[in-house]
Formats: structure tokens, sequence, C-alpha cells
């Protein structure tokens, strides 16, 4: 007989979601995505549970839910098993595909994977459905030219460096050379980089409340000590920011979740409490490049460059599979930061840096970034049509999302209500670090088709309504 297979699977008593979820979406995942493939012998329910260190019930359950659903089968005497899925049916009939995965850390699940058949209302997924395709290509037989080097320079490609000065010079007003900008994968790597450089065990990082909960776990994981720092419908509070603040991570172009944008008043002061403390600011530049109705602001970077960093990536304006993105600090902080870099044999690949540079330097990404300024533009617009008279809309001037704000008690019906229907949604609840003080729907409009914004906008507008008039 053949013996169960080991599960991997990391569970999370603070995830919001409950313990029998978290097991039955993994369970779920692996088994669509090959790890567990039809005809696996599962462990018992006895085993898991020692295994996970819960209780049976939780592993019963998840096994029951996944039975009632046809994933799994059992066979007399010889335990449970993973049922041919291709026989079932459930792909075609718009079965969910993946539930509560973990992402970034195993202690948030963030919001649910999208099914085929759903329409997804998450944030931070943008439209990757339009592209140059030949500009696309062009740019990646251009990478492909450049031998393969033996050491990748730390600061990234001089000619991307310069290339993206000048980017950030017209797209920001921001007045950089290449010596100020190290070229990183993504947000969260420089996130790691500024944690590497200006943290260390013990030292206070402040993190806004609600936030992003990325900024949270990577500065934790680098032994600091997380400080929420609240943030209101313009971004994040100068008055009552504690003295003792090693780095404060803020998004002021466009907060997440809350959607405002840092008044400039409140960035100069904010720029007086690090010059006074001794801090240094990590500027997330989330969303910048998208604005509605409003003038841009400048970037804190360019008001104070000697207690700023700012933090950039293509995640938003092009894909997140792309994997570059960029920190601009003063000569010596970047410097430092690309020897430390050096010494943790983190890297940017060269390859793929060619070909964004190839993008910057024909103009693909600027028309590119046109191009999805317009499409976003109709989206949201579609969403303050629909949904501006149901409910109260916060952050609809910039970016890729907005906050819907709701009562407490109304935000689980609706988010379960509009599942049901088709329609997935993100809460608040996930991106408090404490207590939840501000209750709503952050409505993402980036990774769904401008007809299915519209569909599951009416959808949600309906539920909302109802589920208004009906609470207490």
């Amino acid at each position: 007989m053949r013996s169960s297979v080991d599960l991997p699977v990391s569970l999370s008593r603070e995830a919001a979601a409950p313990l029998t979820a978290q097991l039955a979406g993994w369970l779920r995942r692996a088994m669509l995505d090959g790890t567990l493939p039809p005809g696996e012998r599962l462990p018992s329910s006895r085993a898991l549970a020692a295994q996970l260190k819960v209780s049976r019930t939780v592993v019963t359950e998840a096994y029951q839910q996944l039975y009632a659903e046809g994933w799994l089968e059992g066979r007399h005497g010889s335990g449970t098993f993973v049922a041919d899925i291709a026989t079932t049916g459930m792909e075609t009939a718009g079965m969910e595909r993946v539930t509560t995965p973990p992402r970034e850390t195993p202690y948030d699940p963030g919001p649910p994977e999208p099914a085929a058949a759903f329409i997804d209302l998450t944030a931070g997924r943008p439209w990757v459905r339009d592209y140059d395709r030949a500009a696309w290509k062009r740019a990646w037989r251009r990478a492909g030219e450049p031998p393969p080097v033996a050491e990748p320079d730390p600061y990234g490609l001089p000619r991307l460096r310069e290339l993206l000065a000048d980017h950030l010079r017209r797209a920001r007003g921001m007045a950089v050379g290449p010596e100020n900008i190290l070229v990183t994968r993504g947000t969260g790597n420089g996130l790691d980089l500024c944690a590497l450089a200006l943290l260390g065990a013990g030292a206070r990082a402040g993190v806004e409340d609600p936030g992003y909960h990325v900024a949270r776990t990577v500065f934790a994981a680098r032994g600091a000590e997380i400080v929420p720092c609240p943030v209101d419908a313009d971004g994040v509070i100068v008055d009552g920011l504690p003295g003792d603040l090693r780095v404060l991570y803020t998004t002021p172009a466009h907060q997440y979740p809350l959607g405002g944008r840092l008044p400039i008043p409140r960035r100069e002061r904010l720029l007086s409490w690090a010059r006074s403390t001794g801090a240094t600011i990590v500027e997330d530049d989330y969303d910048a490049e998208f604005r509605y109705d409003v003038a841009p602001l400048p970037a804190l970077y360019g008001l104070d460059p000697s207690r700023v960093v700012l933090l950039g990536t293509l995640s938003k304006t092009l894909s997140p599979d792309v994997g570059v993105g960029w920190l601009v600090g003063t000569p010596e902080l970047v410097g430092r930061i690309a020897g430390l870099r050096r010494a943790v044999a983190d890297r940017t690949s060269g390859p793929v840096q060619e070909a964004v540079a190839t993008l910057l330097e024909r103009g693909d990404l600027d028309r590119h970034l046109r191009r999805m300024r317009l499409e976003y533009a109709r989206r949201r617009a579609v969403v303050v049509e629909l949904l501006g008279p149901v409910c109260r809309l916060r952050g609809d001037t910039a970016g890729l999302h907005v906050l819907a704000e709701l009562p407490a008690a109304v935000v689980p019906v609706v988010v379960e209500r509009a599942r049901e229907r088709g329609v997935l949604l993100d809460a608040t609840g996930r991106h408090h670090h404490g207590r939840e003080r501000l209750h709503g729907l952050v409505i993402g409009y980036g990774s769904a088709s401008l007809a299915d914004v519209r569909r599951g906008c009416r959808v949600l507008a309906a539920i909302v309504r109802e589920a208004v008039a009906a609470a207490p």
C-alpha cells in the first residue's frame, strides 16, 4: 500500500481565517497545482492534526468540507484520497481555485486568489493583458544580447540607473542622478534593504496603521520593534509620532489602504519631525503614476533628500512579474546599501534590467503608462458612479483602489454575499496592526476588465443597499 504524503502546510492562529478554512484552502490549491495529484493518499486526520499541532476536529472538518465539494474520496479500509478533478467537472463549474493561501508571509493569508468564474475586485493587482507585444518582444531580444557576467553590479546596470533618473525627473519632478539610484527587485526587496541598512535588533520602526502588511513583516523579520502609526483621511498623523523611531514607513502619494494624499503642510511637518528626531522616512511612492482630476504633489524625497529614502516599482505600471524597482537616496546611503547587498548576495537579474532599460529607452514604458492612465480612469469613474450613492468613498482621486466605508457589522455580510454572487472583495481588517478603527472594503479596479468592474460594482451596490437596510 502506498504511504500518505507529508504535507508542508503552514497554518496561523493569528490569521483572520479559521484554521479549518486555512487547511481546506491549502489542500484545494495543492490539488489544483499538482502538488497533490489525483489518487494521492492523504494523512489520517489524527496524523495530520499531530503534525500541525491542531485539534483533530480542525482536520476532520476540513476533510469533510472537501469530501462534500468532491475534492476527496474515501476508499473503504484504505484511507482518504485525492479525487480525479478532471472527471468531476469542478473547474468548468467555476469552483474556486485557491482560497486564502499564505502570500508574502505565513502570518497573513491575504485576500483570496480569484477563480476563473469570479470578478476580482481585491486591491493590489494591475491590468496585465493590454501591452505592446512588439515592444515586449523587442525588449527581451535585446536583453539576450549581452553575455552573462560573473559579478553583478549591486547598484544595478549603469544604463538603467541613468534611464531611471531621467524617468523620475520627468514623471515625479525629482532632480536625481544615477548615483542616487539602486535597482531593486521591487518594493519588498527595497524595504528589506532599508531594514538591513537602517534597522537592527530592537530598533523601533513606525508603520502606518492601517497600512501595508509587507512593511510590518519585513521590518519585524530584521528584528525591529513595529510601532503602529495612526493615519486619517489625508495620511499619516504627524502629531504624536514617537521621537525614538529609527525609521517611518509611509505612502504619501496614495495611502494604502485609505487612499489619502498627504497635504503639503503635513509633509513639511513630517520632514521637520524627521530632522528633529534623526529618523529616516521610507517613502513608498505607491500608485503615484495614476492621478485623476488632481495635480501631482511633490515626492517627500524631493523636499528633503537627506531624510528620505524613496522606493518605486514597475509592479503596478507594467507587471509584478517583471521584478524591477528602485531605491533613491543620498549617494552615501545608496553606497552603504550596495555594500551590504553584496555581502548578502542579493541582486536584481541582469537580463531583466536590460529589458526594462530598452522599454524606457525607446519610450515604450511611457506610452504604456499613458494608455493605462486612461484605462484606469474609466474604471475608476465606474466605481464612483455605481458605489458613490450607496457608501462613502475615500481615495478616489488617485491609484488603483478606493475605500468604501461601511458599518462594522455590515462588512462581513457584504463580503460573504458578494462572494456567493461571484465577486471577490478585500476588507479593511487585515490591514490594521492592532484594533480596527475604520471599517469598510478596499475596492481594487486594476485587474478586472472595465465590463467586469461595472458588473461587479452593480452586484456590490445592490448587496450594500440590502445589508445596510437590514442592519440593526
